[in-house]
């Protein structure tokens, strides 16, 4: 049962902005700050791979590849998603002219880190543009097919997109890439805890996500996925031990992760307890929390889209949990200081970014306004905004 004093939010704020940092409930924490307590009872044993650690990690490993349906060998632990995005691209050899293919959706951190390792190899950054507001999932898959070359290596495309909150149809475009021998890595830093996850049915060849996002696990704390076949190509971002030697018959893909020199693992030691928490708020579990967050984000949408009298910019069938409204005819600046407002006056925190850039035809898309939707907010939250909007831009 859902009970609002199961988190730290400030209750004089209408935080609907979960998607940016998450929020981890109080029990996660407790979770966390005993491991900590344990971890400097007893710091040798429980940081050395050859006591404790290992098989602290396998635990988590195994609940986690229960969750997303893949073999615990082939996940390993990340910081964030932004690292595994990093973890990758660092390790794989391009060549000059080669080509990485991107979406004008893409989180930008990501998408930085795709520029980086294309501009130091003499490689190119494409960019796949999708339309926003979209009309249909096949939008998605068109654009990119038409982006894609015969000079193409890699495609990075979100699950779940950050600026626009679509939902991408993923197995579609992996199959697409596939069968024009592309590889893709998916930034599913949204997707985890908001979708169903199951990466044997989808098989990408890289697939990263954050827990403290819709998994509410605490900050600092993702995995990576990695093909068995392409394991041995891939490095973290740090290199330490692992990489001359390995520990207790583990991988050298396995080891290098679960240890970069001295770090705090108890973010990732504690998400079973957020897992267990999530699944244990509805009868259904964890399937029908995501499910009711999704149907608040339906609502939201057409909430917002009557306050703002605009049409729906996507299909409900394109929405998870996060919902992004474009803010027509406003100029970015105006947008951010609409979004200072809504925070130092209306304590509504949400987020406003630039929109989706169209580069080809030589236009943007306008601000757009997301909001989050996790299951200590309220559909009243929702129709508060509505009206503030409606007020604040003079809609009334």
């Amino acid at each position: 049962m859902l009970d609002q004093n199961d988190w730290c939010l400030d209750p004089e704020l209408d935080f609907l902005n979960h998607g940016s940092f998450g929020a981890t409930p109080r029990v996660v924490m407790r979770e966390r700050a005993e491991l900590l307590e344990r971890l400097e009872r007893d710091p040798i044993s429980f940081l050395a791979p050859e006591r404790d650690l290992c098989g602290s990690l396998d635990h988590v490993r195994c609940i986690l590849a229960d969750l997303i349906n893949v073999e615990p060998l082939d996940l390993v632990f990340v910081r964030n998603a932004t690292d595994g995005v990093n973890a990758v691209l660092r390790s794989l050899p391009f060549d000059k002219g080669d080509e990485v293919l991107i979406t004008n959706h893409g989180y930008n951190a990501c998408s930085n880190a795709v520029r980086f390792a294309t501009q130091r190899s003499d490689a190119i950054t494409r960019v796949a543009e999708i339309p926003f507001p979209i009309e249909h999932p096949g939008q998605v898959v068109q654009a990119i097919e038409a982006a894609l070359t015969e000079r193409t290596r890699l495609l990075v495309i979100d699950h779940v997109t950050s600026p626009t909150g679509l939902v991408f149809p993923v197995k579609d475009i992996i199959d697409l890439a596939h069968q024009q021998d592309v590889r893709v890595m998916i930034d599913g830093a949204h997707a985890v805890g908001m979708l169903p996850l199951d990466l044997k049915t989808l098989q990408p060849d890289y697939y990263t996500a954050n827990h403290h996002k819709w998994l509410c696990g605490p900050k600092a704390s993702g995995f990576l996925y990695v093909r068995s076949e392409l394991q041995s190509q891939i490095q973290p971002t740090i290199i330490s031990h692992a990489y001359s030697r390995s520990n207790q018959n583990r991988s050298q893909f396995t080891s290098s992760f679960d240890w970069m020199g001295t770090h705090d693992p108890t973010p990732i030691m504690a998400l079973p307890a957020a897992i267990q928490f999530l699944s244990n708020l509805y009868p259904g579990g964890l399937e029908t929390h995501m499910q009711r967050n999704h149907e608040l984000a339906v609502e939201s949408q057409a909430i917002l889209s009557k306050s703002l009298n605009v049409e729906p910019p996507c299909p409900t069938e394109m929405l998870g949990s996060l919902v992004s409204m474009p803010l027509n005819g406003i100029a970015l600046s105006s947008a951010c200081q609409l979004g200072l407002a809504l925070y130092t006056e209306e304590r509504i925190e949400v987020p406003i970014s630039e929109g989706v850039a169209f580069s080809l035809t030589t236009r943007n898309s306008p601000p757009c306004l997301r909001v989050s939707l996790q299951c200590y907010n309220t559909v009243e939250q929702i129709e508060r905004l509505g009206e503030v909007l409606r007020r604040r831009l003079k809609l009334v």
